[in-house]
């Protein structure tokens, strides 16, 4: 049956009366794809349910965090519980310990670290932090690579900003934004240039391990071992921003899959549950300069609160404990589906790349290799919204962006997988239009 969308068009109009764009993140809205966006009542497993009542098989899972299913029994349950002694409190509650227990036991990285309530705040805190250990002022990031909206990481940015078309964004001053090193990803020549350029002067290299906002990109053999070894050369601090990967590519995250050992992680998405968490942290000796201890300060009312807490409790806890079937699960399945659908591209003729690391894939439409932004911004976008389209009209909701990673839970069953390869094949025939 197809999907109407009446109730939705309402609410999207009514929604911009009051609202830019009628959405409170850009990553909500269709101007990519074109079309109009269902507007979400509730979600169950590996599924979304409209105001209209379409349902869809969701790839994108609240952008990361929903790795168990929507409305996860362990997560609702801690949840509930958690409310009925109150939202917040602003004072300490032994649940952040909790939590911080269960994520070093999975970053080995990770001596200590602090919650706060999104990524951005993770990434602009653990960057004051580089700058404060090490007394530089210069950060290198790459190219395509998102780290929130803070002002000195909206230099090509990637993922909302590719979507929109914006260079960085508007309101932040070059004073900020030439403190910003946006170098191509996968390149460590570009990086070693930069040091020689500014010697002494680079803070921190802050990096996506698996980029996640270009849409997918893995890191090329030999690379992320390149920019350690950069960076323990040259005094800079290396940055792993796992918001994405973390608990996604492995329990712990792109670090343990690739062997490296950053000096400060950031995390968010799935360590809260699907609630609003974040957290960055690394070696002690890094840490301790946080107040109350040291000079650099950094304050949330929210942060560590204890419903976001409970959540991240039961979620981190069942990864962790089921380890050994939950992520041979996803990855059995994810390969299936990611591979289906190449699958399908070829025999509809349509050109088409994928790229994938566990349950975290990207579909472009170009002939490939995606090695980075340059290579990701060559994909045929028009080609992706009438894919996007004709999968929305079949029930399959992919991410609104060609360069926003999709993901798998471990809720998606492979009649699940076998019925969207099923809706791909029809979808590709609109490709070609």
């Amino acid at each position: 049956m197809p999907v109407t969308l009446t109730l939705s068009k309402a609410l999207q109009q009514r929604a911009e009366r009051f609202l830019p764009g009628g959405v409170d993140s850009p990553a909500r809205a269709f101007r990519a794809v074109g079309g109009d966006p269902p507007f979400v009542e509730r979600g169950e497993g590996a599924y979304l349910y409209d105001a209209d009542g379409n349902r869809y098989i969701d790839y994108f899972g609240s952008w990361g965090p929903m790795i168990l299913g929507h409305a996860s029994p362990p997560a609702v349950d801690a949840i509930r519980e958690a409310a009925a002694h109150s939202a917040s409190f602003g004072a300490s509650t032994a649940s952040e310990a909790d939590l911080a227990e269960l994520v070093i036991k999975a970053f080995p990285s990770i001596d200590k670290l602090r919650f706060v309530s999104s990524g951005t705040e993770a990434t602009m805190s653990a960057i004051r932090l580089a700058r404060a250990f090490t007394d530089r002022k210069f950060i290198v990031k790459f190219e395509g690579c998102y780290h929130g909206h803070s002002d000195g990481l909206l230099v090509k940015a990637g993922s909302g900003v590719a979507t929109f078309g914006i260079p960085g964004s508007a309101g932040v001053p070059d004073e900020i934004a030439h403190l910003t090193l946006a170098l191509p990803y996968n390149d460590a020549q570009a990086v070693e240039d930069a040091f020689a350029a500014h010697p002494k002067e680079i803070a921190c290299v802050i990096v996506e391990p698996v980029v996640g906002n270009a849409g997918c990109i893995p890191p090329a053999p030999g690379y992320l071992q390149a920019l350690r070894e950069i960076t323990n050369r040259e005094g800079a601090l290396l940055i792993f921003d796992e918001v994405m990967t973390g608990f996604r590519v492995a329990a712990g995250g792109a670090q343990e899959l690739y062997g490296i050992t950053p000096d400060l992680t950031t995390l968010g998405k799935i360590i809260g549950g699907g609630l609003p968490c974040a957290a960055f942290g690394g070696r002690a000796d890094i840490m301790d300069l946080l107040a109350p201890l040291g000079p650099v300060y950094q304050a949330g009312t929210l942060s560590g609160n204890p419903l976001a807490m409970a959540a991240g409790i039961a979620t981190v806890g069942h990864l962790l404990e089921h380890r050994d079937e939950v992520y041979p699960l996803l990855e059995s399945r994810s390969e299936a589906l990611v591979g289906g659908i190449v699958a399908e591209s070829a025999r509809a003729g349509v050109a088409m790349v994928a790229n994938r690391v566990g349950s975290m894939f990207t579909w472009f439409f170009t002939p490939g290799p995606v090695t980075d932004y340059d290579s990701a911004a060559k994909s045929d976008t028009a080609a992706f919204g009438r894919f996007h389209r004709a999968m929305l009209e079949q029930g399959v909701w992919l991410p609104c962006s060609q360069f926003e990673a999709a993901f798998l839970s471990t809720a998606h069953s492979m009649d699940d997988i076998n019925q969207t390869i099923e809706a791909a094949k029809l979808a590709l025939s609109s490709v070609k239009v």
